[in-house]
This record gives C-alpha cells, sequence and structure tokens, in this order.
C-alpha cells in the first residue's frame, strides 16, 4: 500500500509519498487538486496528516475515495520527529509524518463521530459568541468608569438590564450606544445557540445522564461529551484524566526516591478543562454538604488551597462522568459513587431512582430556557 504524508495549511498543503525508499513532494493550494494523486481510482494508500479543523472533513473525504485515512494527535507528534534539530518546515514535516508511517510508530488521533462533531462546531461558535461578549463588556465598564460611573456587578447576561438601570451622562450614551448595539445583537445570538444546544441535549441521553451529576449543566455535558465522545474507548478512567490533561505532572529520572510530582499535564483539550474546573468551583459553593464530592474536595481545600481542590475535583468529576456514562448510570450521591471510578459496577440501579435521577437533568435543562427566554424579554423591551 502506498505511504503518504500530507501537512494541512492554510494557504496550501504539502504532499509526500514514499516511493522505494524516497520521498516525492509535490505542493498545493487547496486539498481538491490532490484529486489527480489521491482521487477514486487510484491505488489505495494510508494517508497521515495532523489532526485539525479541516482534518475531519479531509478524512472523510480520503475514506470516500477509498483510502485509509490517519489522523495524528498534536499534543505527541513531536515524538515523531516533527520540529527535530529546529527544522521544522511543512515540506519537511509532511515527510517526516510520512516516514512515521512507514516504520508504524506514529500517534493516532480519536476521530470524533458526525454527532459530536456537529455538537463541538455549536459549542465553538457559543464560546466564540461568549468570548466576545465579555470584550464588549469589559470595554462598557471601562468607558463609563473612566466617566466616574459606576455599573453594579453582574451576570454577563444581565448587563444590558443594568445600564438601564443607571443614569447614564448623554455624552456616555451616546459613545457606547454602538457598543450595545453589537451587545444586543451577541446576546441574541448566545440565546439562539444555547436554545439549540438546549434541544439537542433533550434528544441525547447521554447529556442527561451527565447532567444529573452536581455542578453539570447544558454547557459541561455537551462539552465533555463532545471531547469524550465514547466513553468505552478508554480501558479505565485514570486514562480519561490524562486525555484531558487532568492528570498530575511527573518527573522520576533518577530513581524511586527522586520522584517529583507537578501539576497537571494540560495535555488536552483546554475548554473540557476549563468547564471541568468550573463545574468543580460550582460544587464547592452550592453543592449539598453531604455529597461525597463535596466532603472530599472540602478535606482537600481544607488541607491546600481552594485553586488546588477545584482542579483536583475537577479531575475527580472527569472520572465520575466517564463511570457514569461506562455503566449507564445516573449520579448516585452515596460513598459508593467515587467507588465506582476505581472499576467496581454497581449493582443495576432501580427504575425510580433513576427516573428521578434523569428529571432533575431535564429540569437543568428548562431552568435555562426560562432563563433565556426571560432575557430575551428584557432586551427586547
Amino acid at each position: 500500500m502506498r505511504i503518504v504524508g500530507l501537512d494541512l495549511g492554510a494557504n496550501h498543503i504539502e504532499f509526500c509519498e514514499l516511493k522505494d525508499a524516497q520521498a516525492h513532494r509535490q505542493s498545493v493550494r487547496r486539498f481538491a487538486e490532490l484529486k489527480r494523486l489521491l482521487g477514486p481510482g487510484t491505488e489505495p494508500a494510508q494517508v497521515a496528516f495532523e489532526a485539525c479543523r479541516e482534518g475531519w472533513k479531509v478524512y472523510d473525504t480520503l475514506a470516500e475515495w477509498g483510502h485509509e485515512p490517519i489522523m495524528l494527535d498534536t499534543t505527541r507528534i513531536k515524538q515523531i520527529g516533527v520540529g527535530h534539530h529546529r527544522r521544522k518546515n511543512d515540506a519537511i514535516d509532511a515527510e517526516v509524518i510520512a516516514r512515521a508511517l512507514e516504520s508504524g510508530r506514529y500517534p493516532k488521533a480519536h476521530v470524533l463521530s458526525p454527532a459530536r462533531r456537529e455538537l463541538r462546531g455549536r459549542l465553538h461558535v457559543r464560546a466564540a459568541l461568549v468570548e466576545s461578549r465579555a470584550k464588549f463588556i469589559i470595554m462598557i465598564r471601562g468607558i463609563a468608569r473612566a466617566a466616574e460611573v459606576t455599573v453594579a456587578r453582574c451576570a454577563p447576561e444581565r448587563i444590558l438590564q443594568k445600564l438601564d438601570e443607571v443614569e447614564l451622562p448623554r455624552s456616555l450614551k451616546e459613545e457606547i450606544s454602538p457598543l450595545l448595539e453589537v451587545l444586543r445583537t451577541l446576546q441574541k445570538q448566545i440565546d439562539q445557540k444555547e436554545a439549540e444546544l438546549i434541544e439537542l441535549a433533550q434528544r441525547d441521553p447521554t447529556l442527561r445522564l451527565l447532567a444529573t451529576a452536581p455542578g453539570v449543566g447544558l454547557i459541561v455535558a455537551a462539552t465533555y461529551a463532545s471531547v469524550i465522545d465514547d466513553a468505552h474507548r478508554f480501558r479505565n478512567a485514570q486514562a480519561v484524566g490524562s486525555y484531558l490533561g487532568l492528570a498530575p505532572s511527573e518527573d522520576t529520572t533518577g530513581g524511586p526516591n527522586k520522584r517529583r510530582i507537578g501539576g497537571i499535564s494540560k495535555h488536552g483539550n483546554s475548554m473540557c478543562r476549563a468547564m471541568l474546573v468550573e463545574a468543580a468551583w460550582q460544587i464547592l459553593r452550592l453543592a449539598d454538604k453531604d455529597d461525597p464530592l463535596y466532603s472530599w474536595a472540602a478535606h482537600i481545600k481544607e488541607k491546600r488551597s481552594g485553586k488546588v481542590a477545584a482542579v483536583a475535583l475537577a479531575r475527580k468529576l472527569a472520572l465520575v462522568l466517564y463511570a457514569m456514562w461506562r455503566d449507564d448510570t445516573v449520579y448516585d450521591a452515596t460513598k459508593e459513587t467515587l467507588a465506582r471510578v476505581r472499576g467496581t459496577r454497581r449493582e443495576a440501579q432501580s427504575t425510580l431512582q433513576r427516573a428521578v435521577a434523569l428529571e432533575r437533568a431535564v429540569s437543568k435543562f428548562e431552568r435555562r430556557r426560562k432563563k433565556d427566554t426571560s432575557k430575551t424579554t428584557e432586551a427586547t423591551n
């Protein structure tokens, strides 16, 4: 079978095929131009390339053309020699990828299912809108503060209402009016995206299942599901922690007596990690004090600090969510919940217990829908 390495770029793509140990390179501007080299009817090939945003489309197209596409994990791409000796350009990268494919030593990335790709795409759009809203709010508050006007602290979605409640000087109103118009549009778009996610979550049993855990709502459940994709592809819960970059870094060079444990590795999806940490803070602030997750984290907080406890709880929550998904069980606020993370399967939960937990999860989505509806009404008025 042919061996091909690709380096996908925004403005051009490097193609490298190995024939008799020799590298044959070509450069094209668009992926469609590779049809003469990799299109239908050409000899089947193994084609490797780094995971990227357009990688999923490339993967599907190559599979349709009859080839074996292989997506490489970017967090471990240096292991095959990319950037070795500080020599890194697109042509060299394509050859290095082809050489690694030929030797069989390459870090393979997981390819998301189409449903999870769609979910992640919607989450990315929402995240971009939320980030833009935050920038506009910071700018508006800064301009108001320069005019000696204080806007009370509030949730981002209520900033427009707070500004309406404050008597603003006419000059200040004129200055920030373009920003307010954009902010209203952003808020409408965010509400629309969240409504789409709520509708999707109500049809997805996995999202409802994950939302039975404390601190886990629509966005956290959707983000976690879009990254993990399939719980059964991991051998155990600890593998999930490492995959998300929530496992501690380690340096034991020099023997076991010189073991050094550092902070988390952060080698994983940053958005999922951030959502889990946010859920952990939610548990530390608002969860039932008898909940085992809260008790476990509170003990760490007492010994170390709130930040350390939040990160540790984020990892624990990721492992608990994995166990729930793997075993198809709702969250059970008993000490046995944490035991399942170590691989001990619980007996089947009662139908009533499961129904109550899932109903509680759906109520989280409904509360968010009602809140979004009220925000839209306020903005319209």
